[in-house]
């Protein structure tokens, strides 16, 4: 989708659109040529959120557009730019007046043009069949913009796409592809050296007729920091012998949606080529009902050599993230992040669009939040108690793999993570949801990728 973006002084006309408030409007007003003011009143445009007119001008042609923005100093969504690409025809525009938040009104149009177009004849970089572009506002970075709107539209396609052509091996090859396009290495592990390696991972995903495997990425300096990024990558989540209901399962293609989420951050850090050392690992499996399905209460010793019995064939991905985890683990990485689709308490507690984070790093947390803020990429930290660890024995094990009780699944799920994390200089654990459940402003209904533009810009504050 970086195509969306025109430079400045390419010499292409650009249709003017201005960003109104009630504060700005009247001035813009006197600004508009007779026709378009005369236009305006008589269709009597007002400078509301979200409200739109298209200004018409000689011969058929559009002179400008009118869109309405909050007032300034209220809270406003951020990303209200965003809705311009489904109102507006065909065409190239630009803003006619200076963005309050310029970069993040670009960055949202652009993400507004996002449509999941595999499975239909039309042109993914086309907002319903119409070929929007937008020249940059002054002072505004195309190569930065087209990053970050490269790696959301890889981990939305991803998520998007149906289980039946996104499997463990579909994941690999999407990997694959993206390892390649940035000259970094890769290695999978599958078949008996991952029952040996990766007895977690291979517990969840044997009852799948497609082969569970780990994905391994490696990019940079190997003296350089070393920062590993983990992504939860459950292709389709039934429950396993616990099996969802029918409506819980509904979307659940999106359980990969923490790898794909992962992918993209990778994507933005190898395209700017950052001073780091980037591993990413990505669990890559189908939790399925079959007679080769793990059971309630097994046990199986992990790559930490933790024993850990089953309470819940549901809760898997905290599983695969385990082994993950502790590989990652072993070389003692400067900063470890897990992310992944994990619990519906995070939900309950903050909803889909604000996932949550746990760590023990009060620096990453400050830093983690301001990023996020400044992206209009919002997360929420979460406490890491540890009086809550108990809740995870087993009186047969080393730990279970859910808590004892209905409360705090969120936390729990991240105290049992923490067990396979012990030299990591620094450890970070985002529990994300990975779906827009209804359209809004530059999030289109369906695939998500959620944290990777915040995480993104906290690296490049650290190693840019």
């Amino acid at each position: 989708m970086d195509d969306i973006f025109v430079l400045p002084g390419d010499g292409v006309r650009a249709v003017p659109i201005w960003l109104v408030d009630s504060g700005s409007y009247p001035g813009i007003r006197e600004r508009l040529d007779g026709n378009a003011r005369a236009f305006a009143d008589a269709a009597g445009f007002e400078p509301k959120a979200g409200q739109h007119l298209l200004l018409p001008g000689p011969e058929g042609g559009l002179a400008g557009v009118l869109f309405g923005l909050d007032p300034a100093g209220t809270m406003c969504e951020r990303f209200l730019a965003g809705r311009l690409p489904t109102l507006l025809p065909a065409g190239t525009y630009r803003f006619g007046n200076d963005p309050q938040e310029a970069r993040l009104a670009a960055l949202a149009f652009a993400l507004g043009a996002y449509r999941f177009t595999r499975y239909r004849q039309a042109n993914n970089n086309k907002a319903d069949g119409k070929a929007i572009r937008l020249v940059l506002p002054d002072g505004v970075g195309r190569a930065e913009l087209a990053r970050m709107v490269e790696g959301v539209t890889l981990a939305r396609d991803l998520v998007n796409t149906p289980a039946n052509d996104m499997g463990p091996a579909e994941l690999e090859t999407a990997a694959r592809t993206l390892a390649e396009r940035h000259g970094a290495s890769v290695g999978v592990t599958v078949g008996d050296d991952l029952v040996r390696e990766f007895p977690l991972i291979h517990a969840v995903g044997r009852a799948s007729l497609r082969a569970p495997r780990l994905i391994d990425i490696g990019f940079g300096d190997a003296g350089a920091p070393k920062i590993t990024l983990v992504g939860k990558g459950v292709c389709f989540d039934t429950g396993g012998l616990d099996l969802k209901p029918s409506s819980a399962m509904l979307i659940m293609k999106k359980d990969m949606g923490g790898a794909a989420s992962v992918l993209a951050a990778a994507h933005m850090i190898m395209d700017h080529k950052l001073d780091l050392r980037l591993r990413v690992l990505i669990p890559a499996v189908e939790n399925s009902v079959s007679g080769a399905a793990f059971r309630p209460l097994d046990i199986y010793r992990s790559r930490k050599g933790l024993n850990v019995e089953i309470g819940n064939t549901d809760a898997e991905g905290r599983l695969v993230l385990a082994d993950a985890l502790a590989l990652a683990d072993e070389e003692s990485p400067d900063l470890l992040v897990d992310m992944g689709t994990l619990t519906g308490a995070a939900r309950v507690a903050l909803g889909p669009e604000l996932p949550a984070f746990y760590t023990d790093d009060e620096a990453l947390a400050a830093e983690l939040v301001r990023c996020g803020a400044t992206e209009n990429d919002p997360l929420w930290r979460m406490p890491l108690w540890r009086s809550y660890e108990s809740m995870l024995d087993s009186k047969v094990a080393d730990l279970n793999n859910v808590a004892s009780g209905t409360f705090a699944g969120s936390l729990t799920c991240a105290l049992f993570l923490n067990r396979f994390v012990t030299a990591a200089k620094s450890w970070l654990h985002l529990d994300v949801y990975a779906w827009n459940l209804t359209t809004k402003p530059a999030r289109p209904e369906g695939g998500e990728c959620q944290a990777a533009r915040a995480l993104y810009a906290l690296l490049c504050e650290r190693y840019g």
